[in-house]
């Protein structure tokens, strides 16, 4: 959690492997390998996953082949089509997409409630190790919210999956209980605490913070 222009995206992408962000100090690790030394598809491999404050759209590739195409790239072999199918279906059912989603082109002329319920659907169905979700509850209404959240806890259930969830409010947090808070400011963690730093700084903002801290 963190004010506007914190590096809390600028973070995100950094693990993810953006080529706009260069590290030049530091290290990050993901089960003891450098995932630094990693390409960006390695660190798909590798078991990271970035869901993204605003994902793009993807014209001419449906949503079932983008599934398909990136389950096969992960795991170095093509899904069984059967088991496959059934899997897509059950987790849009669970996440309440129509079903004809599935042959529409990616986030194209979806919502932007769909298109985060799409970026869980890739969650539930490759099954990352480690997932960086950047403001996956902006733009939701209540209900998207329940359902997104819902999913999100589902894969942790199923998988173990660890998960950085960077958000500006504690509504999320009603649904996804969190292990640890970490303030973000100017680019560093200013503090650290349980799921009841969240509460204090829905009441309190993060002036506090903010009071000599540099923001670029």
């Amino acid at each position: 959690m963190g004010p506007n222009g914190s590096g809390k995206s600028t973070l995100a992408y950094t693990i993810a492997g953006h080529p706009k962000y260069t590290v030049v100090s530091g290290s990050i690790t993901l089960d003891g390998e450098d995932v630094l030394e990693m390409s960006v598809d390695e660190r798909a491999r590798a078991g990271l996953f970035l869901a993204m404050q605003y994902p793009v759209e993807i014209p001419g590739v449906t949503v079932t082949n983008f599934l398909r195409t990136a389950k096969t790239a992960i795991d170095g072999q093509a899904p069984a089509v059967r088991g496959w199918v059934k899997d897509v279906r059950e987790s849009m059912a669970n996440l309440r997409m129509d079903p004809a989603f599935a042959e529409r082109n990616v986030n194209e002329g979806f919502s932007g409630g769909e298109k985060k319920r799409n970026e869980i659907l890739q969650l539930e169905l490759l099954k990352p190790d480690f997932a960086v979700l950047d403001e996956t509850d902006s733009g939701l209404d209540v209900d998207a919210l329940k359902i997104v959240s819902e999913g999100v806890n589902r894969a942790k259930e199923q998988t173990g999956l660890g998960v950085l969830l960077i958000t500006h409010y504690t509504r999320i947090l009603r649904y996804i209980t969190p292990d640890y808070v970490h303030v973000f400011v100017a680019g560093r963690v200013a503090e650290e605490g349980g799921p009841e730093l969240a509460e204090r700084l829905e009441e309190e903002g993060y002036d506090r913070y903010l009071d000599g801290a540099v923001v670029s």
